[in-house]
C-alpha cells in the first residue's frame, strides 16, 4: 500500500476559493500561450502511433478498430484529465518526480521517475527503428538506391549519429521549428485522408461483422489493437511539462490546472476527429495483404502507400509526413532521455567525485556517443515495431492510467475527484497491460 504519512502536510488544499471549473470561463481567457501548448500536444501525438495504426487496422479489420476506439478514446480523455488533476494539489511543481515525492515520499518519487524514463525509452527505441527502416524504404522507392540501405549497419549508424548531433544542440533550436512542423504535419494528415478517398474499396477491405463464434477472437484482437488506438492520439508525455509551465505563469494553481485541462481538451478533440478520419480512410484503401506486407517489411502504412498508389504527389506527402512525424518525435524525446540519463550519471559520479571537478561537457559528449551506440545496436536486432508497441503497453498502463487513480484515492487533497470515471480509467489501464501477455500466449 502507498504510504502518505510523510506527505500529509504537503497535500493539504492550497486554498479554499472556487476552482476555475466552478468559475465563469470568460475569467480565464484563451491566449497565444495556451494555443502554443495545444500545438505542442498535437505534435507529440502525431508520431509512430498514427503512422502504424493503419497497418494494425488492416491486420485485424475495421470492426476491431471501431471497438478499440469505443474503449480507448473515452478512457484516454478521462485519463489525461485525471492525470492533470492528480498533479494539481502539490505546493511546488518543478518535476513529476518532485510532485509525487510531495504526495508519497521520495522513494515513490524515484520509482515513478524510473517508470517514466522507460516510457521515454520505449519512444526512442520505436523511432530509431522507424527512422532507419522507413528512410531506407523511401530512398529505394524514389529510385535513389537500388537496394535497402537499412541492410547496412553503416547507414543506421550514420542516420542516428546525425539525429543525435542535432538534438544535442538543445531545446531552443528544436522549439523554433516545432510549431510550423506540427501545423504542416496536421495539414498533411487531413490532406492524405482526403486523397485516399478515391482509392476506397469498402466492399473488399471491410470484413463482415463478427459472428457469435468469433467473439473470443474478436475480443482478443480488440485488446491487442487497443495500444495502437491509444498511441494514435496519446500525448501524456507532455502533460507534466505543460502543467509545470502553467504553474510558473499563474499565481493560482487552480487556474493553471484549468488552463492545462482546457489545452488538453482542445488538442484531444482535434486529434480524435482528424486521426479517426485518417485511419479510416487508409483502412478503406489498403487491403489485408498490403497490411501483411507492411508488417513483414517493418514499415508504416505511409511508406507502403507511397510505393503502391500512383502519383508522385501522394508519395511526396506521405514521405514528408512520415519523416516529420518520426524525426520530430525522435528529437523531442531525445531531450527527455538525455536529461534523465545525465541526471542519473551525475548522481552516481558525485558520490565519488566532487561536483566541481566533473567536466559536464565531457559527460554530455560521452552520453551522446553511448546513446548512438545503444540505439545502433538496438536497430541491428530488427525488432518488430508493431510488437514493441504491444510489449511496452504495460508501462503506459501503469504510469498513465493506474498511478493517477491510486493518487486520487491515496492523497487526501485529491479525493474530491473520486467518481466512476476513475474506476473506468483504472480498469482500462489493466486492459492495456494485458496486451503483451496475450502476445506471449500466441494470440
Amino acid at each position: 500500500m502507498l504510504n502518505t504519512a510523510d506527505s500529509a502536510v504537503n497535500t493539504a488544499p492550497i486554498t479554499t476559493t472556487r476552482t476555475p471549473e466552478e468559475s465563469p470561463r470568460e475569467r480565464v481567457p484563451f491566449t497565444r500561450y495556451d494555443a502554443g501548448w495545444v500545438v505542442l500536444c498535437i505534435g507529440m501525438a502525431i508520431g509512430a502511433g498514427i503512422i502504424f495504426l493503419p497497418v494494425q487496422v488492416g491486420l485485424t479489420g475495421i470492426w476491431v478498430f471501431a471497438a478499440s476506439v469505443l474503449l480507448a478514446y473515452p478512457a484516454l480523455y478521462m485519463m489525461q484529465k485525471l492525470y492533470l488533476q492528480s498533479l494539481s494539489a502539490s505546493r511546488e511543481a518543478d518535476s513529476y518526480a518532485n510532485i509525487i515525492a510531495q504526495y508519497l515520499g521520495k522513494n515513490w518519487g524515484i520509482f515513478l521517475a524510473v517508470v517514466y524514463f522507460f516510457m521515454l525509452l520505449k519512444g526512442m527505441l520505436t523511432y530509431s527503428l522507424a527512422v532507419t527502416f522507413d528512410t531506407a524504404k523511401y530512398l529505394q522507392t524514389f529510385g535513389i538506391t537500388t537496394g535497402l540501405l537499412s541492410d547496412s549497419p553503416i547507414f543506421s549508424l550514420a542516420i542516428l549519429s546525425v539525429l543525435v548531433a542535432i538534438a544535442a544542440q538543445g531545446e531552443k533550436l528544436l522549439f523554433k521549428i516545432s510549431g510550423p512542423l506540427v501545423v504542416l504535419k496536421l495539414a498533411i494528415v487531413v490532406f492524405l485522408g482526403v486523397v485516399m478517398v478515391p482509392f476506397w474499396n469498402i466492399g473488399a477491405n471491410v470484413p463482415p461483422m463478427p459472428t457469435t463464434s468469433d467473439l473470443e477472437k474478436f475480443a482478443i484482437d480488440t485488446i491487442l489493437t487497443v495500444p495502437f488506438t491509444l498511441f494514435s492520439i496519446l500525448f501524456v508525455q507532455i502533460l507534466s511539462p505543460m502543467n509545470i509551465a502553467f504553474r510558473r505563469v499563474e499565481s493560482d494553481p487552480r487556474v493553471a490546472t484549468y488552463r492545462a485541462i482546457r489545452a488538453n481538451r482542445i488538442a484531444y478533440v482535434i486529434l480524435a476527429v482528424l486521426v479517426l478520419f485518417f485511419a479510416t480512410s487508409f483502412s478503406f484503401a489498403l487491403s489485408h495483404e498490403q497490411a501483411l506486407s507492411a508488417k513483414a517489411q517493418n514499415i508504416s502504412a505511409l511508406a507502403l502507400a507511397g510505393a503502391v498508389i500512383p502519383g508522385n504527389g501522394v508519395l511526396y506527402l506521405t514521405t514528408a509526413l512520415n519523416v516529420f512525424a518520426v524525426v520530430t518525435a525522435f528529437l523531442g524525446i531525445y531531450l527527455g532521455i538525455e536529461e534523465a540519463v545525465a541526471g542519473l550519471v551525475m548522481n552516481i559520479l558525485t558520490r565519488f567525485v566532487p561536483k566541481e571537478r566533473i567536466n559536464k561537457r565531457v559527460v554530455s559528449l560521452m552520453l551522446c556517443v553511448a546513446i548512438v551506440l545503444g540505439l545502433w545496436l538496438w536497430v541491428q536486432t530488427r525488432f518488430s515495431i508493431l510488437l514493441l508497441q504491444q510489449l511496452a503497453s504495460p508501462i503506459y498502463g501503469i504510469a498513465s492510467f493506474i498511478v493517477p487513480c491510486l493518487l486520487i484515492y491515496k492523497v487526501p487533497a485529491l479525493r474530491k475527484y473520486i467518481s466512476l470515471k476513475v474506476w473506468y480509467v483504472f480498469v482500462f489501464g489493466l486492459i492495456v497491460c494485458l496486451s503483451p501477455f496475450l502476445k506471449a500466449l500466441g494470440y
